[in-house]
């Protein structure tokens, strides 16, 4: 049987371009900061290249590309994602800011937009904003 408990679950939450989104927090390994970020000639737009995190070549992506995000803010921080949980092995997003590890309850998450990106999974409505939650395998490579 289900209980209430069943449907909570951790979602680790930054900003794009001023608006709020989030991520199931078992996706992400770490927060690293910006660095050197490696071109790669011939890459779509979105991919603004790779660099080295602990040793592995890493792939980097701007969400705020795949999202039509207009780009406000300085890119501060990279969510750095399990190989294991997402489909193009060592990928990370570059973000503005990562605010907080929230716990939310997935029966109070409402359907995504018509229309919206593959990766959007749903909106959170949180008193006077709403938190946008993607799923970092609805963007590739």
């Amino acid at each position: 049987m289900a209980t209430a408990q069943d449907s909570q679950t951790q979602k680790i939450e930054f900003t794009l371009g001023g608006q709020m989104y989030c991520v199931d927090v078992r996706y992400v390994t770490e927060v690293a900061n910006v660095r050197d970020i490696t071109p790669i000639p011939g890459a779509s737009a979105h991919v603004k290249g790779m660099m080295d995190l602990r040793g592995r070549t890493t792939s980097i992506i701007d969400p705020k590309i795949v999202f039509d995000i207009e780009d406000t803010g300085d890119a501060e921080s990279i969510l750095v994602f399990d190989p294991a949980e997402v489909d193009d092995g060592a990928v990370g997003w570059i973000v503005n800011e990562v605010t907080q590890v929230a716990e939310i309850d997935e029966t109070e998450v409402g359907d995504a937009l018509a229309g919206s990106n593959d990766a959007v999974r749903g909106i959170l409505h949180r008193d006077d904003e709403f938190v946008i939650w993607v799923d970092p395998n609805g963007i590739s490579l």
